[in-house]
């Protein structure tokens, strides 16, 4: 990122505090909800994955350890794990084969096609979240085609979660989603960091260095939000959620476009 204006470099910090409040707000969000306003100002996503990367890395493995520990000690949820492990096993046996095709370029499909169909998807399920009558399919075949295609599709990139949240969001209790989706997304991004260390795309540690006190920043907002969003309604966490998945899906739509 040398030579670019400081006016660039502070709407670059500004864009991982956004990032790191949609991520620690939802679960979800981070990459897809950032990335494209990124790419605008400098458009070079292997400068700008590999700092997603590992953000998402530290900041899941922190955020899951300390709500673990603060439901042990009777904190959020009422002593009751954080984490649904059932759903990441089911999870992770539909997508761990297809992330390491996506990840290896095996198999090459469409990316205008795969994304297009993906943010359709998701913004109907959005719309029904939002609306308060949550699409649910019912079709156990259905929902393991989203995860599989979910698989693939972050082995290409970083941006899983418009399959993946709603599948999630109808088997997995509001107090566990975040810290459910965190696990399964450090698991899926480790795969994918070891890729970029394995072809020696670098890293950016330098970047990292002054960019991660910006995502701490949107972190800790990030927290707040979601600490309220679990104690509203449950119908307030579900429109949350719809907005959430609806800016996702618009902001990839449009990139498409």
């Amino acid at each position: 990122m040398e030579g670019l204006e400081h006016w660039q470099l502070a709407a670059i910090g500004a864009l991982f505090v956004w990032g790191g409040f949609v991520r620690s707000g939802l679960g979800f969000g981070g990459a897809v909800l950032t990335l494209p306003f990124l790419l605008m100002i400098y458009n070079a996503p292997l400068v700008f994955l590999p700092i997603i990367a590992v953000h998402l890395l530290f900041f899941s493995f922190i955020t899951v350890v300390l709500s673990q520990r603060r439901a042990g000690a009777g904190g959020p949820g009422g002593g009751r794990d954080t984490v649904n492990w059932r759903f990441l096993r089911y999870a992770l046996l539909l997508m761990i084969i297809p992330k390491i095709i996506g990840v290896a370029g095996v198999i090459t499909l469409p990316a205008t096609i795969v994304s297009g169909f993906i943010f359709v998807v998701v913004a109907v399920y959005a719309c029904s979240y939002i609306l308060d009558r949550p699409f649910k399919s019912n079709n156990k075949w259905l929902d393991a085609f989203f995860m599989v295609l979910g698989g693939y599709v972050s082995g290409t990139s970083l941006i899983a979660a418009p399959l993946v949240v709603p599948v999630a969001a109808s088997r997995v209790e509001s107090f566990q989603l975040r810290d459910t989706l965190f696990v399964l997304w450090f698991v899926l991004v480790a795969l994918k960091l070891g890729a970029f260390m394995y072809t020696g795309v670098d890293l950016q540690w330098r970047q990292q260095l002054w960019l991660l006190p910006c995502a701490t920043l949107g972190h800790f907002m990030g927290l707040r939000f979601h600490e309220y969003t679990l104690q509203a309604d449950t119908k307030v966490f579900f429109r949350v959620l719809g907005v959430g998945l609806l800016l996702v899906s618009l902001a990839g739509l449009a990139r498409l476009l």
